[in-house]
């Protein structure tokens, strides 16, 4: 994910400050990754140096100033730009499962409870995001059906890599 992009089109509704940047972001993207606060400020430090951003003000307080900032044209047409452009899909050609089941063929590990041990795993997530989906909001339903389907082709992978072991074994050892 785009941080930058994601904060700058956070400020299309109106200017904010870093902490209600941070607290805006965490409410809708970062359920399970919330940004830290030295992360907000060095990317918003970068999108006003790039002049994508501008202080819209600063406010005294207890502790330090505190920045307003405000997307400019140039900050929207990049969001506009990034919106529009497709995301490159992740094709997972180097998979460390099947690096592990490899490894296990080439040392004389047993790969088939690797692929059972993992088959598990995978089960106990999905479970738990089907849990999630069922009592979060419209949003987090759908962040879970997007890892929910992933997983799913994990396991036929894991099925499909179980019933090919034996032609998988002699293709490695040759």
């Amino acid at each position: 994910m785009s941080i930058g992009h994601t904060l700058l089109g956070l400020l299309e509704s109106g200017p904010r400050h870093g902490y209600d940047l941070k607290r805006a972001f965490d409410a809708k993207f970062g359920h399970d990754r919330p940004l830290h606060y030295g992360q907000v400020y060095s990317t918003m430090s970068r999108l006003l140096k790039n002049g994508l951003v501008e202080v819209d003000g600063i406010e005294a307080g207890d502790g330090p100033e505190r920045k307003r900032y405000a997307i400019t044209e140039a900050g929207v047409t990049d969001v506009a730009r990034w919106l529009a452009t497709p995301e490159k899909p992740e094709p997972y050609l180097q998979s460390t499962l099947y690096t592990k089941v490899v490894l296990a063929l080439l040392t004389s590990r047993d790969a088939a409870d690797i692929l059972d041990t993992q088959r598990s795993e995978h089960l106990r997530g999905m479970r738990a995001l089907t849990e999630r989906k069922r009592r979060g909001d419209l949003a987090d339903q759908l962040i879970c059906d997007h890892a929910l389907f992933h997983l799913e082709a994990d396991l036929r992978w894991l099925e499909l890599t179980a019933a090919r072991l034996d032609r998988l074994r002699e293709a490695v050892s040759r």
